[in-house]
């Protein structure tokens, strides 16, 4: 393929402008639709909701304002809403589908947007949990670039976004995903298998696994799980990921040292950890456990705070040059 700019797809070049459709515009959506705003694109939004469109202009406004990335107001001049799904699409360079998490939901629309849209635009839904095969049964115009965009919440923040291509889906249209994301300040990574709930959130779902367990049978408090992680390896986890951290702890013999003398008895932990169900019983402990750990805490103010730290964390990750 050429590379040559005039002749490139959109997308391929991080100085191109893009017309990108936002479809879905709840908080996903809207976070989506502050980003590509904010980095200099133009988009196009549906949603058929009564009073979508106030509620993502205010929404926007609140994302740029939590973010520090300058005036809404100019943002806003280059967010256009559409009367229909198709017209959102109509000439659009990437779309990014933000519907509700229900199968035959999305199937329907990411047909109905596939049969609209250009046949070089990238489709990309926020899935956290379908496939990309699953996504695009239904469509029959072009499903091999229907992937999977799978931000990482509060997503107008985290820079994280899986990228989950089907068999179907070209080199191209991969490489376009994932350069598009680079281009709107995001960190993707290409997940070469479609499994359920990508990669993260399976991460997180075997901490948690073992987290309720640990609570199930009275070993440890919520909160002394909540400080475990918190005050524990999630300080080192968000300067290095595990698997980079873990290799830090080898000294010069690095990750081959970690595995060679701690390997084995890493392997009897990793035997030990349990499996559980979320009964009633646990789904009780765990609620009452957490109503405990913030009690008098305004949880408005614990989510301004958060983000206030994602920021300035952020930043710092930025900062240090040698941080993969």
């Amino acid at each position: 393929m050429s590379t040559d700019s005039s002749t490139a797809a959109p997308g391929t070049d991080s100085g191109t402008t893009l017309k990108v459709a936002i479809i879905g515009t709840g908080v996903i959506g809207a976070a989506w639709a502050t980003g590509f705003l904010s980095a200099g694109h133009s988009v196009t939004a549906f949603d058929p909701a009564e009073g979508a469109e106030e509620r993502l202009r205010e929404q926007v406004t609140n994302c740029v304002e939590d973010a520090g990335s300058g005036s809404a107001a100019s943002l806003l001049e280059h967010l256009t809403f559409a009367p229909s799904l198709a017209e959102a699409v109509a000439d659009a360079d990437f779309v990014q589908e933000n519907g509700p998490e229900r199968l035959e939901v999305k199937q329907s629309m990411l047909a109905e947007i596939d049969a609209a849209a250009p046949e070089v635009a990238v489709i990309a839904s926020s899935t956290s949990g379908f496939s990309p095969s699953q996504l695009s049964a239904q469509a029959t115009k072009a499903p091999g670039r229907i992937v999977v965009g799978h931000p990482f919440n509060p997503a107008h923040l985290v820079p994280l976004v899986e990228v989950v291509p089907s068999s179907a889906t070209s080199a191209e249209v991969i490489e376009r995903a994932m350069e598009t994301y680079r281009a709107v300040g995001k960190k993707p990574i290409l997940v070469r298998a479609e499994l359920p709930g990508h990669v993260a959130n399976r991460l997180q779902a075997a901490m948690w696994q073992e987290a309720y367990s640990l609570v199930d049978r009275g070993v440890v408090s919520v909160s002394d799980i909540d400080t475990a992680i918190s005050y524990g390896p999630g300080l080192r986890w968000a300067i290095l990921g595990p698997l980079a951290q873990q290799s830090l702890s080898g000294g010069a013999g690095g990750m081959r040292h970690v595995l060679d003398h701690l390997g084995p008895p890493q392997e009897v932990w990793m035997h030990d950890l349990k499996k559980v169900h979320l009964g009633e019983d646990l789904k009780e402990k765990l609620i009452a456990g957490v109503d405990e750990e913030l009690q008098d805490r305004d949880p408005a103010v614990l989510a301004k705070q958060r983000d206030d730290m994602l920021l300035e964390l952020i930043a710092l990750k930025r900062k240090y040059g040698e941080l993969p």
